[in-house]
This record gives C-alpha cells, sequence and structure tokens, in this order.
C-alpha cells in the first residue's frame, strides 16, 4: 500500500493507496483504500506523527508498519517534512519520495524559477494532466485558492495565489467589531437580508465570481481549458461557478501517487501524455 500526504498550512490529507492495479491510475480515487483529514501541527514531532498516522490506518482496519510499503509527501510545511522523514528513516527500511526539486514530475515546468512552485501545485498538474490532458486549469480551494495553469502541450505555465475563503473572512471578523463568525453555507439569494446572509454571499458568490473572472483572463491567454476544482471548498464553491466542470477532491493525491510511481524503481511511469521532463 502507499501512503500519501498532503500537508497544508491548515490541514493535512492522508490517501492510503492500493498498488499493482494499472486501471486504478484511471481515475483520482481508483485504488482509494482510505483518506483522511486532520490539523496541521508544525511542531509535530516523528513520533506523534507515527502514533497519529496508525491511528488513522487502524480505523479502517490497516497497520502502519505491516500494510505500507511506500510513502509519497507533497508538504507546504517545512519542520512537518523534516518530521515526516525521521518517521520514515526510523519505522521503514525505504525512502520517502518528497516532491521537491530533483524529484520527477513528469511534466515541464515553465516557471522563472521552479525550485518556487509549491508541492501540492505541482501534483495537482501531474494529476489533472493525467485525467485531462492540457490545456487545464486547477483551481484548489484551501488556505490560498491557487489557480495551476496547463499548457496545450501538457507543460506547467504557473498561475494565481489569492487569499482563502476562510482565511478572507477570519481576517474581516477580527477587523470588523460588528460582524461574527457564520457558517458557510450559501443563501437563498445573492442578496442578503441579513448580516450572516450577506456575509455567506460574499464568501460563496464572491469566490464563484472570482473563480469565474480569473478563468476567463486565464484562457483569454491560452484558449479554452478544461476547469478543475479541489481541495476542502471545491464541492462548497465549484458548483456556483459557471467555469469549473470537474471537482476532483483527491486529485492532489492523485498526482502525489504518479509522482511516486515515476521515482521509484520497478513502478511504470505516469501516462505517456504527462512524461516529457
Amino acid at each position: 500500500m502507499l501512503l500519501t500526504i498532503d500537508v497544508g498550512n491548515t490541514q493535512t490529507v492522508l490517501g492510503l493507496y492500493e498498488l499493482g492495479d494499472p486501471a486504478s491510475l484511471e481515475s483520482a480515487e481508483g485504488g482509494l483504500a482510505g483518506h483522511w483529514r486532520a490539523a496541521t501541527n508544525a511542531d509535530v514531532t516523528s513520533d506523534e506523527l507515527a502514533v497519529l498516522l496508525d491511528g488513522f490506518l487502524a480505523v479502517d482496519g490497516w497497520e502502519l508498519l505491516s500494510d505500507v510499503s511506500g510513502v509519497g509527501v507533497a508538504s507546504g510545511v517545512p519542520r512537518v517534512t523534516a518530521a515526516l522523514r525521521a518517521m520514515v528513516a526510523h519505522y521503514f527500511d525505504f525512502e520517502p519520495v518528497v516532491i521537491e526539486p530533483g524529484v520527477r514530475s513528469g511534466i515541464p515546468i515553465r516557471y522563472d524559477d521552479p525550485r518556487e512552485v509549491g508541492a501540492d501545485r505541482i501534483a495537482n498538474a501531474v494529476g489533472a494532466v493525467a485525467l485531462y490532458g492540457g490545456p487545464t486549469i486547477v483551481v484548489d480551494f484551501g488556505t490560498g485558492t491557487t489557480f495551476d495553469v496547463i499548457s496545450g502541450a501538457c507543460e506547467y505555465l504557473g498561475g494565481v495565489i489569492a487569499p482563502g475563503v476562510e482565511i478572507s473572512l477570519e481576517a474581516l471578523f477580527e477587523r470588523a467589531a460588528a460582524l461574527r463568525s457564520v457558517e458557510l453555507t450559501p443563501p437563498a439569494s445573492v442578496i442578503g437580508r441579513s448580516t450572516a446572509e450577506s456575509l455567506q454571499s460574499g464568501a460563496i458568490y464572491g469566490y464563484a465570481a472570482q473563480v469565474d473572472g480569473l478563468c476567463r483572463r486565464i484562457m483569454g491567454e491560452i484558449g479554452e481549458s478544461t476547469v478543475v476544482g479541489t481541495g476542502g471548498l471545491a464541492p462548497l464553491i465549484s458548483p456556483h461557478t459557471a467555469c469549473v466542470q470537474h471537482v476532483q477532491p483527491w486529485l492532489t493525491l492523485h498526482g502525489l501517487r504518479l509522482v511516486w510511481r515515476k521515482n521509484v524503481e520497478g513502478h511504470p511511469d505516469v501516462p505517456a501524455r504527462a512524461r516529457g521532463g
């Protein structure tokens, strides 16, 4: 089994994939035996990580030490990355595949400095190319809302980074004493009839409009594209957009799985249309 770990600034998403069935690579959820989500703790130790991961796997009847034969990591939190490396070194007899400079992704990265591209954005691009080819735009609704742009030649071109929905609301609540936290659910109308509904409209319909506006501008530069939504809030925001055609909650984990396969001896490369880098 392959344990994929996507460490974000706010949350960490885990996925346990079965190995050995090439047909499972045809979808992001193919071969996904279990998935879990936890708050990211930058101060976590390697031993605490082992206990945490073993506990998650045990819920679904798996054991960390006996069932996991590979680990793939996409992390935006360096201290957690270091703790994960230490955990794997202590408890396993293999090295983790960590998306970082020098790791083969299978796609050319046309950023001015490829080292600046976040590991999760590379995983998103790899997963999107494998599923849809190019040109493709991936909108990831996480701590930040990121737009990753893949060309028709399946090259990673760059993208857009905007503040995420939740941190934007948190900043608003901190600065405006009269406003209070609200549940993120779509209001009945764009025109809010209360403060809570007005906040909900701005958060959901406002961000949906941002996605549509930016996607239209991107397509003005690269042409009509497939638009894929992923990240924790994708199922909430994407239905209110005009541009998002597919919602893939496990896109990052799928891309991480493909990168792992490309970098581990004895496993096939990612699909042919994702090759070239």
